[in-house]
């Protein structure tokens, strides 16, 4: 018998097995891609075509109108600013503070650390819309509302249990002989972090990062919540609510300020994507 054609059925049976499971993902990244591509495409539709009664999968023709309308719109080179102050703030303040409590509990054995991680995880587990009232009390009485500062807190706020978690599962994964040598050569103990396993962080940092960029850059609510009166502080999710009048949607108008509102998120995702997936996974393997 030829021992060529026996290793050829395994290999056949295989991808016979995996066929279903390869069909499912190209369904599962076709749905979760297409409303981007709609948005995408009607952001260069004419009004004509986005208002027809039998819209084209593919735009006929093509125009840039859309995206001057929304480019040249009130308070958008501002509400872009205020979004990035925002967002790097919460982003660098929780890194800076996780960081210090991921290093605490993996690397120190202090009695309560257990019951700080599972606070911790209840947390990163509560609905924070739920938040929203007392948050909005607690601005309200410190005279905190309609202030960018305030913003940023609730969104480092929001950001800090999950950064935590995932940097003590990746800090976790260092081993701790590193820093010890290093110790042994004369550094102290926050030189060995700083030398040795602070460069090893950076999968750990990039991920939490990227998480942390994306929940403050999107979130709408409590920064339509929290700016009330005080209109030039508030952020491009509730901007993009401006598209909207007595008479309708400016869909065209919508969706390319919708397309120039996702484009950072998506430079950022690809600028870290080498690093997301080794530091999601050491978060999550490792505690």
């Amino acid at each position: 018998m030829n021992p060529t054609r026996h290793r050829q059925r395994p290999r056949l049976s295989l991808r016979l097995r995996r066929l279903p499971l390869n069909a499912a993902a190209v369904v599962t990244v076709a749905v979760c891609l297409f409303p981007v591509y709609w948005m995408i495409s009607t952001a260069f539709k004419p009004s004509r075509d986005i208002q027809s009664d039998s819209p084209r999968l593919v735009p006929q023709t093509w125009t840039l109108d859309h995206f001057r309308r929304a480019v040249d719109a009130d308070g958008f080179g501002l509400f872009w600013r205020n979004s990035v102050l925002v967002t790097l703030g919460a982003v660098l303040l929780a890194l800076l503070v996780a960081l210090g409590a991921a290093f605490a509990v993996a690397r120190m054995r202090w009695k309560g650390r257990r019951q700080f991680m599972l606070m911790v995880f209840l947390a990163q587990m509560a609905p924070w819309e739920s938040l929203i009232i007392p948050i909005y009390i607690i601005s309200r009485d410190t005279d905190m509302l309609d202030r960018l500062p305030t913003l940023t807190l609730v969104y480092f706020m929001i950001t800090l249990p999950f950064t935590i978690v995932v940097l003590r599962g990746f800090i976790g994964t260092i081993p701790p002989e590193l820093e010890e040598s290093a110790q042994v050569d004369g550094c102290t103990r926050l030189g060995a972090f700083r030398h040795i396993a602070f460069p090893l962080l950076a999968p750990g940092l990039m991920a939490t990062s990227l998480f942390g960029y994306i929940t403050a850059w999107n979130e709408f609510a409590y920064a339509n919540f929290l700016i009330i009166k005080q209109q030039d502080n508030r952020t491009l999710p509730v901007w993009l609510s401006s598209f909207q009048n007595t008479f309708g949607t400016d869909w065209g108008a919508t969706m390319a300020a919708s397309t120039l509102f996702a484009l950072p998120a998506l430079v950022v995702f690809l600028l870290l994507q080498r690093h997301v997936t080794s530091g999601f996974a050491a978060g999550a393997v490792k505690g």
